[in-house]
């Protein structure tokens, strides 16, 4: 009688434990989702960082394979060979690239207004378009609108202040937005140099973090991300590259006008897979209108070109070892996250999905179970 009450007393005692256990993870849970929602931003800010560190690990080691010297030193040649190639960049067209990108953003501009107005020729609204005239403007019959002084007048008190006002405020938030890119800059680029600098300790304290009896299966994944993230970021990189050289080429020959810019564009958006691709496309049709309808469709051909050398010859040579998601699920995550996180989940898509994939491929296989 007795030891069926111990039995009884022991199994509420587990019974209790488990509630309290699982009660405490779902907490820790919705702590974790509700942190990672309000501090998303900064999250994806580490994760450039680390994506940063990754690819100077992975040029790295890749120069190890040619040049045999001490890490720290081959970590040194890679960051002064990008600083003078940026450096050379930016001496040698940093006035092409600032003069390019004004008349860019002139003639995207114009023509999003001629497409509004086509579009309003034709019966279409287009109240949703802030492409309107400033209040306080004066239309094309010569009537002012509301808000508008007279010319003839000269400004009140309370005028001249509410306009210092909106000046000093519109200062204020272009400054402070300059200091932020720049800021975020200094914090990626900071954090990629001292995970490359010492991506043993990383990954030491990485894995101290796991349980004893989760370690083996923690370095096993550890370094597998690692691998997958350096195979993918040296393809992207060279991806890159090829796109910006064949558009750039592509768009001179044609005689585009902001040809350099425009290829600058389209190199940088091939980080973005699918969706910006599209986005570089549309940029480089809409600024190639200017030109007229047949430098247009040159530039809608050449588009295609690079999207099919792209997706059809670079992709699958580059990339075959590097990440093996499909289209259409990448497209999805990519449409979601850009919904939720803007822009940063939007460029970031790819490379949460590849680590999500190789834990699930690694819980999947055989090794999950031997190790």
């Amino acid at each position: 009688m007795t030891e069926s009450s111990d039995q009884r007393l022991l199994a509420r005692h587990d019974l209790a434990w488990a509630i309290a256990t699982g009660g405490i993870c779902v907490v820790l849970f919705v702590a974790l989702l509700w942190f990672a929602w309000h501090y998303a931003a900064t999250l994806f800010l580490i994760l450039a960082g680390v994506l940063l560190g990754v690819a100077l690990n992975a040029m790295t080691e890749l120069l190890g394979r040619a040049i045999r010297l001490p890490q720290p030193v081959r970590l040194l040649i890679v960051c002064l060979t990008l600083a003078v190639m940026l450096s050379g960049v930016l001496v040698l067209g940093g006035a092409t690239i600032a003069q390019q990108a004004t008349v860019l953003s002139n003639t995207i501009k114009s023509q999003l207004t001629n497409v509004k107005s086509f579009l309003e020729k034709n019966g279409v609204d287009t109240s949703y378009f802030e492409l309107g005239q400033a209040e306080g403007a004066t239309d094309s019959a010569g009537t002012t609108t509301p808000g508008a002084q007279p010319t003839h007048n000269l400004p009140s008190a309370s005028t001249l202040a509410s306009s210092g006002g909106a000046i000093v405020s519109q200062s204020l938030k272009v400054l402070l937005g300059t200091v932020s890119v720049v800021g975020n800059f200094f914090i990626v680029l900071f954090l990629g140099l001292a995970f490359a600098a010492q991506p043993a300790v990383y990954r030491a304290g990485l894995i101290f973090i796991a349980p004893a009896k989760y370690r083996a299966q923690t370095v096993a994944i550890v370094d597998r991300i690692g691998e997958t993230l350096e195979r993918w970021l040296l393809a992207q990189l060279l991806t890159m590259l090829a796109v910006f050289a064949v558009t750039w080429i592509g768009l001179a020959l044609i005689g585009i006008p902001s040809s350099f810019i425009l290829g600058i564009q389209a190199g940088l958006l091939a980080f973005i897979p699918t969706v910006g691709a599209v986005l570089g496309g549309l940029i480089v049709v809409m600024a190639s209108l200017a030109s007229g309808w047949v430098a247009a469709l040159s530039a809608f051909i050449l588009f295609l070109g690079v999207h099919a050398l792209e997706s059809y010859v670079l992709t699958p040579i580059i990339q075959r070892q590097a990440l093996d998601i499909p289209p259409a699920t990448l497209f999805a995550f990519q449409i979601l996250l850009g919904v939720v996180f803007g822009i940063w989940g939007l460029a970031l898509a790819l490379p949460l999905m590849a680590i999500g994939k190789v834990v699930i491929d690694y819980f999947k296989g055989d090794d999950a179970v031997t190790a």
